[in-house]
């Protein structure tokens, strides 16, 4: 990709946000970092090694985990998604901890070559999310059938939270959290108490100690940006415990092309945009390939110089255009901020997120991984 458009990464915020949320919880409380999705789109292989705190990774993929353990990461990793039936033996051999919910991976561990340990894994319960995990009213035989298998060790157990982020509401979360309580302490009553559980992403670190058990699986907050509003507010009502976050991403490009349009000039496909003066126009290379939403233009701004230039016309695959005409002095080449500060203005993921109608998450996590990422 073109190296016009780069991403920075701030290289004391992971740690710092990492720790301000472990302060939220009890002494001895784990941290798990979840570095999936190429580290929520800040790159992966920077942020683990800015990350000296953390206790655990969590990736989404068995791909993911082995790029963790090609990068020299020691620290147990685990694994949140499927792992292929034919693949596990990569997994396991790898050392990776492999969440399960279905028989099949278990059975699948148990046909692999005998080891001289068992394969670590983690049991995901189904506590109202609808999506991976094993129902509570399953999760006895399903222990039952585990601990039956000589090569699978039963390390962990986890739920995750379905309406806990956008919410002031919390009643959901406090039935799920009520679910998973109950069927730990089923899990308990077979005489099995796992080591590592884990239920907490970072509103639930946040807004709800009881969630914490004995380690933290914090997502979106070690990137320095808030679960939601609902959250923060949610945190600031009931006075709980608030992390003082760092964003750690800038998102910048450079100005590519300078041209003056004569007023009633259409700018870009469709001529969706008209200016209606002398306009001082500036190209950018960066478009929806790169991440930056198609939805931008027309709507979105970025910044120059310390001021607000408004996206006009559409964006393309690897193009935008922007209106530079009331800021003095820009020139070719000149730093374009698209997510980030510059001088006293700040252009966060949460307004990107606002105009193109979706979540700060998609935002980051859309950013092009064949950027270059670049620790400052």
């Amino acid at each position: 990709m073109s190296s016009l458009v780069w991403v920075e990464i701030e290289r004391n915020a992971p740690e710092h946000n990492l720790l301000e949320i472990r302060r939220c919880a009890a002494e001895g409380t784990k941290l798990c970092a979840v570095v999936k999705s190429n580290a929520y789109g800040h790159g992966v292989s920077h942020i683990t090694r800015l990350l000296p705190s953390a206790h655990w990774f969590a990736v989404n993929s068995l791909e993911e985990g082995l790029e963790l353990k090609r990068f020299g990461v020691q620290k147990p990793v685990l694994i949140l998604g499927h792992v292929p039936l034919s693949r596990l033996s990569e997994a396991v051999n790898a050392g990776l901890r492999i969440t399960v919910f279905n028989r099949d991976t278990i059975d699948a561990i148990e046909a692999l070559p005998s080891r001289r340990e068992p394969a670590r894994v983690h049991l995901e319960i189904e506590t109202g999310t609808a999506r991976q995990g094993v129902l509570p009213e399953d999760v006895v035989p399903f222990i039952e059938y585990t601990a039956s298998k000589k090569s699978v060790l039963l390390e962990g157990v986890s739920t995750h939270f379905a309406n806990i982020e956008d919410t002031l509401n919390h009643e959901y979360a406090e039935r799920q959290l009520s679910i998973f309580t109950q069927t730990m302490d089923r899990i308990r009553g077979l005489g099995m108490d796992p080591p590592v559980v884990h239920t907490a992403c970072s509103a639930a670190a946040i807004l709800f100690p009881k969630t914490h058990f004995t380690m933290l699986r914090t997502g979106i907050g070690l990137y320095g940006l808030w679960p939601s509003r609902e959250t923060y507010l949610s945190a600031r009502m009931e006075r709980s415990c608030i992390p003082a976050l760092k964003p750690v991403l800038s998102w910048k490009t450079r100005i590519v092309q300078l041209k003056d349009l004569p007023a009633g000039s259409f700018v870009g496909y469709g001529c969706t945009y008209r200016v209606m003066r002398k306009t001082r126009l500036a190209v950018l290379p960066v478009g929806y390939a790169d991440g930056y939403d198609r939805a931008f233009g027309n709507i979105a701004y970025v910044l120059v110089r310390g001021r607000r230039a408004p996206v006009i016309g559409r964006v393309c695959m690897n193009h935008c255009m922007i209106d530079v005409t009331d800021i003095r002095g820009v020139k070719l080449e000149d730093e374009v901020v698209l997510l980030g500060k510059s001088k006293e203005e700040t252009l966060a993921a949460e307004k990107l997120a606002e105009w193109a109608g979706t979540i700060n998450y998609e935002i980051v996590a859309r950013i092009s991984p064949l950027l270059e990422r670049k620790v400052v």
